[in-house]
């Protein structure tokens, strides 16, 4: 009798993108496990958020038959969310304040809830997966496009049991960031200030002049790795040189000892990075396994789902207003989080970090301005001051949740 694993993969969106990426990828997703001489039991959490694009249910309900009946769908709703509240009272001797801590809607919470799921359900494994992110690797060689298609299931699977977490490769666009042309309003100097006021482990001046090399300030895939060429590595220094993304990562739940619990300010982002620093606190390893995710931050390549593959790609350009928010989002998420997590890594210097990036914004805010018309970016030196007077709390909170879902573990084996 083969072997028998059950694997997850959540999604956390508020986003109907969802249902086409489960819909073009579930047969693909079968056809992964077939390689395996294991049975693979497949169940996709969908935790939705009917307030990030002010969505209705039915938005994020359009998953086709066929997926039902290879794959197990578990969708987890506002409602189940109040009711896990509730166990976690009853069952568990959380407080209210301990349980809304713990899981709920935002990014960590969201992901927490999936955790409390995947550990209800007996999940060997949970698959992280972002709602704008596709299995296909752009690679280019001698100035031709290529794309390659990308097994991530099956690499995760068969590299899991190695390590406590596995992580893929990211390719397309690192980062909700489009491309600024420089002009009489917004000089290289002002960009790079504000940059360097928003910097964190994902987003540095180095790393935007890179990006700006590509004509479409696109990343692209290696070759070696696109092709599943490369051998997986162990990544050294979590959380303090290397930080794991929220997407594209595989928790190895049978060692649940050496999974932390997600955490983010309110209302921040930064949940993978302070998973990352949990991760280095419990000593746990990490694969970096050779398979990518493209990553469509705008939502400008839908039509890879459907194998609609460009000849080149685009510059992903300031000529929408939604492009303009989406980034906007990003920044005043960037900021929220940026002294909890100097306060974590570097606090000898945390208060050079921090009043130097407010500087930054003081210079350049206002020039931002002029280049994206729908936004204001001079409340991100509002949002900085807030975040950084209440950085002490955070990072107590950040305590808490960690101390809470280790007492949640032992609590649930001895059930």
């Amino acid at each position: 009798m083969k072997r028998q694993i059950n694997f997850g993969i959540g999604f956390i969106t508020g986003r109907p993108n969802v249902c086409k990426i489960i819909n073009n990828y579930e047969q693909f997703i079968m056809e992964q496990i077939k390689e395996l001489d294991i049975e693979v039991s497949i169940t996709i959490y969908i935790l939705y958020d009917l307030n990030y694009q002010h969505t209705i249910r039915t938005d994020f309900y359009g998953i086709l038959p066929k997926a039902y009946k290879n794959m197990r769908i578990k969708y987890i709703t506002p409602e189940n969310i109040l009711e896990y509240e509730k166990i976690l009272i009853s069952r568990y001797g959380m407080t209210r304040e301990q349980s809304e801590l713990f899981i709920g809607n935002g990014y960590a919470k969201a992901r927490n809830t999936i955790l409390y799921c995947a550990m209800q359900h007996h999940m060997d494994y949970i698959l992280f997966w972002d709602d704008d992110e596709y299995p296909i690797a752009n690679v280019m060689d001698k100035n031709q496009l290529s794309w390659i298609k990308q097994k991530n299931v099956l690499q995760h699977i068969k590299n899991i049991e190695k390590a406590n977490v596995t992580w893929g490769y990211r390719c397309g666009i690192m980062n909700p960031i489009p491309y600024v042309e420089y002009t009489d309003e917004i000089k290289e100097e002002d960009y790079k200030n504000f940059i360097d006021a928003l910097e964190n482990e994902v987003i540095s001046w180095s790393k935007i002049q890179k990006m700006r090399e590509n004509p479409g300030c696109i990343s692209y895939a290696e070759s070696d790795i696109a092709k599943g060429i490369a051998k997986p590595k162990y990544l050294e220094e979590i959380g303090k040189e290397n930080f794991v993304l929220g997407s594209g990562i595989c928790l190895n739940l049978n060692e649940i000892d050496k999974i932390p619990a997600f955490y983010n300010p309110p209302n921040a982002r930064g949940e993978d990075t302070f998973f990352s620093c949990a991760l280095r606190d419990k000593k746990a390893s990490v694969l970096k396994i050779p398979t990518y995710h493209f990553h469509d931050s705008f939502l400008q390549f839908t039509g890879l789902m459907k194998e609609r593959k460009p000849k080149k790609m685009p510059k992903v350009s300031l000529d929408d207003a939604e492009i303009e928010q989406r980034f906007y989002k990003a920044a005043i998420g960037w900021t929220r989080y940026k002294p909890l997590l100097y306060y974590i890594t570097d606090r000898k210097k945390y208060r050079e970090i921090i009043d130097q990036a407010k500087e930054n914004l003081r210079k350049s805010v206002k020039k931002m301005n002029t280049e994206f018309v729908t936004c204001d970016f001079s409340a991100l030196i509002d949002e900085l001051n807030k975040y950084d007077k209440n950085v002490e709390k955070h990072y107590q909170e950040y305590l808490q949740v960690n101390d809470l879902w280790d007492e949640f573990k032992i609590k649930i084996r001895e059930r």
